[in-house]
Formats: structure tokens, C-alpha cells, sequence
């Protein structure tokens, strides 16, 4: 780009600026302002090769200390957190990589047993989506969809790239695929209809990057017990802000991290305050697909192209 190119900057045209003050009002489920759900990472990686979250020096491969840190989670993280997860009667909203189906079907069997939601998460998050051409990201979407059906009997709604990793044509791949909504995007607190060049449009579900395990205990090297305390200050300041407008607030684990017992320990204080408030009926616990679902039934969010709400309703594409 010319430094002295003054001109409109390059956008993705997938949908509008919306600022948050200005848009109609609606209300979750049973009244609620606030919809909370659980992202569940559950990931697979490649012994020897691939991409992968690290601590420690760069290790050549095959880099049994960060496969192995990795792997906890799936043998014991998981399951620590799934128990929790039932004491407090939490449905999650799990991304799983399909590759778990031949590395540990019980864990994505338990997922399922519990009610939790699965949503697709690549097949495995040694390798970045956005790399791929199209028609091998096409056969990628096709394969989890596909997977997750005969495997577990239910099709996947949503997506979340590996890596949160996008090629341009990503949010068209899905719509064509069948997926209904994508958790890549963290630009709002609502959900916001994009714009398809197939024209049926695709629902962003809000999805953090701060309330997030990775970024906050891995990149910021923040303590479990000030991770929780983040996870409540959030939910509270966002269980006030609700009362004026309908907010979604996601929270990404990953057992390899949180599964780990000093840091559940902490967490398991973070939920139990969430759910004291949704016994109090003061939130809507769920998973993203409840949350596509009932957007879905508001004519005024359904317009591709559009956030949710929109600004201006005579307006049918996006910017």
C-alpha cells in the first residue's frame, strides 16, 4: 500500500460498521440480557511434526515436551474438566479436531453423552487453515461436517479455524458447506450477520480472545487465580451492561492448560460464581448453536450482510 494513499482502506465486505449504543433491543431466552457459554478446545496434535502451542525453548522434533504438555489434556485435563463441568450442570460448546475420532473416541463420546454441543475445529490443529487453496479448505469443511455426523449422529453447526486461521473465501466455504455460524471473529459482543457470495449469509457468534485461556496464561503468562478473577470481573461488568442490551460472553478453555489441578482449582471458583447467577435465571447459560438458533428467529437480525441488530434496516448489503 502507497503511504500517500489517502483512499477508502481495504475492508472485507462481509459486513457494515455497527456501533453498540444505537441498536434495537431484544432479549435472550426467559428474558435474560446476558448469554454465557463454554468454548471447549479439544485438539490433537501430530507427534513429530505440525504446528502446536509451546513453552520452553524450540525443541527440535520430535518435541515430546510440548506433544506431551499438549496431551495431558486429553487424558486428564479433559475429564477433570468435564467433571466439573457436571457439578455445575454446564453444557459446553466443544470444538473438537476430527482426529480425536481415531486418537480418543471415549472423550468425544463422553462430549457427546453430556449433551455438549460439537462444533468443528479442523481435524487437527498442527496445520493453519488460511494456507490451504480453496478447494483443499472446501474438502476440509466437507470431511469435519462429515465426520462429526457418522461419528457422533449430529452435524456440526459452527466452525472455529485451527489457529483461527482465514482465507478470504472461508466465510463462503462454510455458508456452502452447510455450516450455519463461525466463532472466528471477536469484533462485537452480539451476534453480527455476514455477508456470503452465495447469499444465504453466516452468523458470527461472538468468541473471545481475552477471556481466553491461550492468549492470557500462555502469551500474557498470567496466574490461574487472576485468569478467574478476569473470567468474574467480565461476567459482572457484562451482566450490567445486559440490562440495557442483549450481550454474549464466550469463555475458551483448553485442558491442557486449565485441566491442569492448580489452575481448575481457580476456575472452578470463576464458574461457580457464573452459576449462582444463572440459578438466580439473572443469565442464559448455553453453547453457540442455542445462540445461531435463536437469532435466527428475529426478523429484524435475519438480512444477510447486516449486523445483529442493524443499524439501518433499508440498508440490504454490506458496505
Amino acid at each position: 500500500m502507497n503511504a500517500n494513499d489517502f483512499t477508502r482502506l481495504p475492508g472485507h465486505d462481509r459486513f457494515p460498521y455497527s456501533g453498540i449504543r444505537d441498536r434495537p433491543h431484544y432479549r435472550w431466552p426467559n428474558g435474560a440480557g446476558l448469554a454465557v457459554y463454554i468454548g471447549f478446545n479439544v485438539e490433537h496434535f501430530a507427534f513429530g511434526e505440525g504446528l502446536g502451542a509451546r513453552f520452553g525453548p524450540v525443541c527440535p522434533e520430535p518435541d515430546v515436551l510440548n506433544y506431551s504438555w499438549r496431551e495431558y489434556g486429553n487424558r486428564v485435563g479433559a475429564w477433570r474438566c468435564l467433571d466439573l463441568f457436571d457439578s455445575l450442570a454446564m453444557p459446553t460448546g466443544a470444538l473438537i479436531n476430527t482426529a480425536l475420532y481415531d486418537h480418543c473416541p471415549d472423550l468425544v463420546a463422553a462430549l457427546a453423552a453430556r449433551g455438549d454441543e460439537l462444533i468443528g475445529h479442523g481435524h487437527t490443529n498442527a496445520h493453519q487453515q488460511g494456507l490451504l487453496p480453496e478447494a483443499d479448505e472446501l474438502a476440509l469443511l466437507a470431511h469435519c461436517r462429515e465426520r462429526i455426523l457418522a461419528c457422533s449422529g449430529q452435524a456440526p453447526a459452527g466452525w472455529l479455524s485451527p489457529w483461527i486461521s482465514e482465507s478470504h473465501a472461508t466465510p463462503d466455504l462454510l455458508a456452502e458447506s452447510a455450516y450455519r455460524y463461525t466463532l472466528n471473529w471477536c469484533h462485537d459482543d452480539q451476534p453480527v450477520r455476514m455477508a456470503t457470495r452465495n447469499g444465504a449469509g453466516l452468523w458470527s457468534i461472538p468468541y473471545p480472545q481475552e477471556l481466553n485461556d491461550i492468549p492470557m496464561l500462555v502469551g500474557r503468562q498470567m496466574d490461574a487465580k487472576d485468569f478467574a478473577q478476569v473470567i468474574i470481573d467480565n461476567f459482572d461488568e457484562m451482566l450490567d451492561q445486559s440490562r440495557a442490551q442483549p450481550l454474549v460472553m464466550g469463555i475458551a478453555l483448553h485442558p491442557y492448560l486449565v485441566g491442569q489441578p492448580y489452575r481448575l482449582r481457580h476456575l472452578r471458583r470463576a464458574l461457580a460464581h457464573i452459576a449462582q447467577a444463572r440459578d438466580r435465571g439473572d443469565v442464559w447459560f448455553t453453547t453457540p448453536g442455542a445462540i445461531c438458533d435463536h437469532v435466527d428467529t428475529l426478523d429484524t437480525l435475519s438480512k444477510p450482510g447486516m449486523p445483529a441488530p442493524p443499524f439501518n434496516t433499508d440498508k440490504e448489503g454490506p458496505a
